[in-house]
């Protein structure tokens, strides 16, 4: 659960996720620092349902799975079932165990989840500029892929904005 809320809750990568260390996270502010594509690292906020899946983790399940390697990692956030490193495919899998078991379309993936957070994002009113900042995208056009609106939502929009609509 720590998994998927952190990964909605921040939009990060996998890759970023699989990399981020017990010294990154802040869950008394709500934020994480994460360390993104060409080394730029950026402050994003987790959210309360991301931070109470952190805190059940960092007590109850973590504990767990770092006791089964000797000597523990101290500084990985995310653990495998043997106590190492959680890898990319490791949480690929997870995802695709938990996709299957919900009974949901197949094709559900971790850029799922950050390609939901991008668009819930700007559909409820987030500027784009801020939106490219919490995803580490470089560039504005690259952000802009994630800014397609349902036929329904632009209709909306229109009819409320426009005067003659």
């Amino acid at each position: 659960r720590a998994i998927l809320e952190t990964l909605y809750a921040t939009g990060i990568r996998v890759s970023e996720l699989v990399g981020l260390s017990i010294v990154n996270l802040d869950l008394y502010t709500g934020c994480v620092r994460v360390l993104g594509k060409g080394r730029r690292e950026r402050v994003v906020p987790l959210g309360q349902y991301a931070v109470k899946a952190l805190r059940d983790y960092l007590s109850r399940g973590r504990p767990e799975l770092a006791a089964r390697r000797k000597p523990p990692l101290e500084d990985a956030l995310f653990l495998n079932h043997c106590g190492g490193h959680l890898t990319a495919r490791g949480v690929r899998e997870r995802m695709s165990h938990y996709v299957e078991k919900a009974a949901l379309t197949r094709g559900v993936s971790p850029h799922t989840l950050r390609h939901c957070f991008a668009t819930h994002l700007l559909e409820r009113g987030a500027d784009l500029r801020v939106v490219q900042e919490l995803l580490g995208h470089a560039r504005l056009t690259t952000t802009q892929i994630y800014t397609h609106l349902s036929q329904s939502k632009l209709r909306e929009v229109y009819r409320q904005a426009h005067p003659r609509a």
